[in-house]
């Protein structure tokens, strides 16, 4: 028994090759995507500090 027959999926590894890459990009996305809001936000509020629209 070969590695490779263990991904094997007959005619339905399209489907679920595609399934599981998609699964993927939103579980990295769901990670990443709040990550950068947040720097964003950071960045707007250190800016907004220097020029001296908030109080410390």
């Amino acid at each position: 028994m070969s590695v490779f027959d263990n991904f094997d999926m007959g005619k339905y590894a399209v489907y679920v090759w595609s399934s599981y890459g998609l699964a993927l990009i939103v579980l990295v996305a769901s990670v990443v995507l709040p990550l950068m809001q947040h720097r964003k936000q950071l960045r707007i509020l250190k800016r907004q500090r220097r020029a001296g629209r908030l109080e410390q």
